[in-house]
């Protein structure tokens, strides 16, 4: 399809072809397109049905859009329908071809071009592998062109979907829109447990989730002495042993002639509190004023809300 370059104040929509999938900008042309609306699309592929989620709105000259061909009417969506049977029809017979030639790898899905003119099949695996023959093979059973692309964990369970340890549909199958880099030092910025089985995803990579919070750990600690850290304070000076990031404290340690004891020095609204924690005689905490995170209801928000929208 040709590419219509936008002119200044020229109007772009959104389109996406799957669920939490890339929003992709298209030329509406004359056509009047709302949110939800079904159009038919010219991509680099061939021809594809998807969904504006996106209205309408100005876009400057950036670069050249392709122009949406028109709104999809029933013949399209009953198309639609019969590429769906068609695929899970691929499927299995795929599934009967990897089976029969007991190939180490685990076919996901197929997916059918709307035009019928070439089938995708995604496969995942440990290690790369070869697989022109099986493609082959398919292509003269199925009669139509065929394509063979092996993804990785995280875009396999994007595609399976899925529900999380949290109760809730997996982020990168419901609207998450692309990856991005996940560490163990996020993790280790919000105090989490470094246990690999509470870490990992339903992938086997680290959660997504981990670096929803980690900007706001990072910012929040910026206003905190560091853990080591030597402080002053109304009762004397000490050496900052624990951090309470959420509520903006810090766990004072401090060394008197009669006795020692822990002080917790309490920052909020620019007033500073001293609150003492008892040691006993060896120097072991006896208690502390710090909550425990499981009883607190923030070890577990990790759902992209903010601290103050956790709920106990």
């Amino acid at each position: 399809m040709e590419e219509h370059p936008v002119e200044p104040g020229a109007l772009a929509v959104g389109v996406r072809f799957r669920p939490s999938g890339r929003i992709y900008d298209f030329d509406p042309g004359p056509l009047l397109l709302a949110r939800d609306d079904r159009v038919l699309v010219e991509t680099e592929r061939g021809p594809a049905l998807g969904t504006v989620v996106v209205p309408a709105r100005l876009r400057p000259a950036a670069r050249a859009l392709q122009r949406i061909i028109k709104k999809a009417d029933s013949r399209d969506l009953a198309r639609e329908d019969q590429n769906l049977q068609r695929e899970r029809q691929h499927y299995r017979t795929a599934l009967e071809l990897v089976r029969g030639r007991n190939l180490a790898i685990k076919l996901i899905k197929a997916e059918s071009a709307f035009d019928a003119s070439k089938v995708t099949f995604f496969f995942g695996g440990e290690e790369r592998a070869d697989l022109r023959d099986l493609g082959r093979e398919l292509g003269e059973l199925l009669r139509t062109r065929v394509e063979m692309k092996q993804i990785g964990a995280r875009d396999e369970t994007k595609v399976t979907g899925g529900v999380g340890p949290c109760g809730r549909e997996l982020c990168c199958s419901s609207w998450l829109q692309e990856f991005q880099p996940v560490s163990v030092r996020m993790a280790k910025e919000q105090g989490l447990s470094l246990n690999p089985a509470k870490l990992a995803g339903m992938c086997g990579r680290l959660k997504c989730c981990l670096r929803y919070e980690y900007q706001t750990y990072v910012e929040l600690k910026k206003t905190l002495p560091a853990v080591g850290a030597p402080v002053e304070s109304v009762k004397g000076d000490g050496t900052v042993v624990r951090q309470n990031v959420l509520r903006q404290t810090v766990v004072v340690r401090r060394l008197r002639v009669a006795h020692r004891k822990l002080v917790e020095r309490v920052v909020h609204d620019n007033a500073v509190r001293d609150e003492v924690v008892p040691l006993s005689r060896d120097g072991e905490i006896v208690g502390l004023l710090e909550p425990n995170v499981a009883d607190s209801g923030y070890g577990n928000c990790m759902g992209g809300k903010p601290p103050t929208a956790c709920t106990r």
